[in-house]
């Protein structure tokens, strides 16, 4: 184990300062005193069961776990008001369900209208597991399966593509007329036909990176504020006691991770009620 001399001639308070601030950004434990380990290890993907078919090879991760962690916490809030039935005076957990069962109701009534009543499931469903996943994941030692772009961007992609085929079910074939405006001269045609779907596309993967860049840019910015506030702590004397402003940088960042886990589930939402309603309502 190395030990730093403070002792030293050569040792002086602005090296120990610029010590600290490089050990902050270092990806690798610098001793086993200090301990600073890497902002993006909290994102790793581990391996609980891995499974061969064949060639093929594949492992129910901790995001898996994490994923269907979140799903059983909707199922098991669903259970608790519908299964078991409603009560005449509301639990607490009967009161937080139906309270997002009208926030959600009276979001797709808003942004689709009448017409949006058959898709109030999914985007409830939706609503649910993103809110979930995204609350899972500021527990601390736990894993935030929305922070990796291989989620949301497999969720945005099959949402996208169940709203084409609305659109289709709902317009056929007139549906490709959202690629021309009303009244765009047909000289320009065909470069406003290519923007347009190139835009249209790119509803997918906006919707997917919006929600992982928040979510992994929050958490990220946590680590690295609590790391740096470990460290001062670590070392002791007058930076001990200058540690408490970032622990309590750390403790604001963190209600306002909490925040932003609930607005990106509610952003996610309200975009796919928009999209919906785009599909049902040609402009």
């Amino acid at each position: 184990m190395s030990v730093v001399s403070l002792g030293s001639p050569r040792f002086t308070p602005r090296d120990l300062l610029y010590k600290i601030l490089f050990l902050s950004a270092c990806s690798k434990p610098y001793n086993d005193y200090f301990m600073i380990s890497s902002p993006l290890e909290q994102f790793a993907i581990i391996s609980l069961v891995p499974l061969h078919f064949g060639n093929f090879y594949f492992s129910f991760t901790n995001s898996a776990l994490y994923m269907f962690l979140a799903t059983g916490l909707v199922c098991l809030l669903c259970y608790l008001v519908t299964v078991r039935g409603g009560q005449l005076v509301p639990s607490r957990w009967q009161s937080v369900v139906e309270m997002i069962f009208q926030f959600v109701k009276s979001l797709v009534e808003e942004q689709i209208g009448p017409h949006g009543r058959k898709y109030f499931p999914l985007v409830f469903t939706t609503f649910l597991f993103l809110l979930s996943a995204n609350l899972i994941g500021m527990i601390p030692y736990s894993f935030t399966a929305t922070s990796h772009l291989v989620v949301t961007f497999g969720l945005s992609l099959s949402l996208f593509i169940g709203i084409t085929i609305v659109g289709f079910q709902h317009h056929g074939l007139h549906f490709f007329s959202f690629l021309l405006p009303k009244g765009a001269p047909l000289i320009l045609a065909p470069l406003l036909v290519v923007l347009e779907l190139v835009s249209y596309c790119f509803r997918a993967v906006s919707l997917g990176v919006r929600l992982f860049a928040n979510m992994m840019a929050g958490h990220t910015l946590v680590k690295i504020i609590s790391s740096f506030a470990w460290t001062m702590l670590s070392v002791g004397g007058i930076l001990a006691v200058a540690s408490v402003i970032p622990v309590i940088i750390v403790f604001a960042l963190t209600g306002l991770e909490i925040g932003v886990a609930c607005l990106q589930a509610y952003v996610f939402t309200i975009l796919v009620c928009i999209y919906l309603n785009d599909a049902i309502h040609l402009h």
